[in-house]
Parts: C-alpha cells; structure tokens; sequence
C-alpha cells in the first residue's frame, strides 16, 4: 500500500511508522509546510519520498491521511478533489472537518472516512513520531452515509495495524465529549500557565512550582496553532463545557467556608478518577 501523509507530525508521522513497523504500506509520501521539518522525516524514515503539495503526494496513493491543524483542512481537501484513494484524517474535531469534506469533494464524499486518534503527545513535528503512539489507544471513526464498507474498513485495519483500538461515533457526540475531556482541559492549562507568568512574581512563582503544577500543566506545551484551530473548531460545545465548569468553580468557592463539603468533594473526585484508571 502507498500512503500520503499530509502534515508529517506527531500524528502523521507516527502513522507513517507504525504502518512501516506493521510492513502496512511499501511506500510513504509526504507533504508539509516545513521544509526542514520534511528533511528530517526523511532522515529519520518516517517517509520515503516528499511532495511539493497534496495533490502530487495523493497521485498513485493507496491511502490519504491529513494530519494537518484543522484550519488547514478545507485547502488541503479542495486540493484533493481529484484524488482516486480514500481519504481519512487525525482532526480533533469532526464537525467542521466533515462539513469541509462536503464542500470540497462533492460527489466524490464517499471517499472521505473520518477519524481522530485519541493519543498525542505535548511534544509536535516528526521528532516526536514514534511507532507506539497508537498501541493501545482508541481512534474514534465517525462514518458518513455516503461511506462504502469497504472504505470504511481500510481505514479501520490501517488503524488497527497501528495497534490501535477502534470504535465508532456520531460527529456531534465526538464533538460533545472531546470538549469535555480534552479541549476544556488544555484550555484550563494554557490559562494557567499565561495567567502565573502574567504576574510581577512570576520567576519565583515558577520557581516554587513542583510536580503538581507540572502534571497540571504539562499539556500546556502543546502545539498553539492546532490547539487554537481546534478551539475555534468546537467554539459552540467548548463554550457550554466552559459555562459548567465555571458553575462548579462557584460552587467550589462555597465550599471553601464548608471544610466538610470540600472534602466529600475531594473524596468523590479521587475515587472517580481512580475508578477509571482501573476501568481504562
């Protein structure tokens, strides 16, 4: 199989390798706005060849993964319109990816089976690809109508060769739990982060911070432009997740005069959390 990858990242690049490892695909192309970026994915054999756009790289290819920040995608899937492979992606949101799809595939929609792998890293680019990303990890598919088993299913086992565990979902309800468990949570560390280096007292504030603000915070040193974009992406259910969780901070600073309460709180949040962990 000859696979595209357009955006040789994190994602991409992992993709790339993990396929490589599983002997998936015989040849990877890619394609990205960093030139050096490229290079050192080749030195590194995440790809084997580079593009000078998507629509040279899909010429020939089995399979397509965009693996760009989703601003990108509606450019990069109107240079695609003419691409005979199926075509997936690695986008944090669904929603606007699929309404992208539409508009620039038209007829050819079928083609476009869409999917997120829920496993990343705070680290970006091809330096921080690895094999293993996707062993384990879930990828969400959210199929369209219009999607043929067939395609559907060369996605599904090109993700599972990565070691990955794959399901399925409604874009909506991808959009509505992602908001919740990832977008709000990297917000509320970027906001941290920038509201303590804000501060006249930051270099000793830093300076005093240990593991707890580190574990926090780690997700903070993700990539600004794919966070942004997918901010923007999901504005409408990151804003309601955001009007919660500021509800629940009231209710927190009520509690601060009921030592009793904060505590049951605590008691509740630990055990759920550990409950998870031992389900996950």
């Amino acid at each position: 199989m000859r696979l595209a990858v357009i955006g040789v990242g994190l994602i991409g690049g992992s993709f790339a390798l993990a396929l490589k490892q599983a002997k998936a695909v015989t040849h990877v192309v890619g394609v990205g706005r960093n030139a050096a970026n490229l290079k050192l994915a080749l030195e590194l054999g995440i790809i084997d060849s580079s593009a000078p756009d998507p629509a040279t790289a899909a010429r020939g290819a089995d399979l397509i993964l965009i693996s760009t920040p989703v601003a990108q995608f509606p450019a990069v899937l109107a240079s695609l319109a003419d691409a005979k492979a199926i075509i997936t992606d690695g986008g944090s949101t669904k929603r606007d990816v699929i309404a992208a799809a539409r508009k620039a595939l038209g007829k050819r929609i079928s083609q476009f089976v869409p999917a997120h792998p829920i496993a990343g890293a705070e680290k970006s680019g091809a330096a921080a690809a690895s094999a293993d990303l996707f062993r384990g990890k879930r990828v969400v598919l959210t199929p369209l109508e219009e999607n043929s088993q067939q395609s559907i299913s060369k996605v599904e086992e090109a993700w599972k060769a990565c070691g990955a565990n794959v399901s399925r979902m409604n874009a909506e309800e991808h959009d509505a739990v992602l908001a919740t468990v990832s977008h709000l949570p990297h917000l509320l560390a970027f906001a941290l982060v920038h509201e303590v280096a804000r501060r006249e007292n930051s270099a000793q504030l830093f300076s005093f911070a240990a593991g707890g603000f580190r574990d926090f915070t780690r997700i903070a040193s993700s990539d600004p432009e794919m966070w942004r974009d997918i901010c923007a992406a999901n504005r409408d259910r990151l804003l309601d997740e955001l009007s919660r969780f500021s509800k629940k901070l009231d209710r927190i600073k009520a509690l601060l005069d009921d030592p009793t309460g904060l505590e049951k709180l605590f008691a509740e949040a630990r055990a759920a959390r550990e409950q998870w962990l031992r389900s996950s």
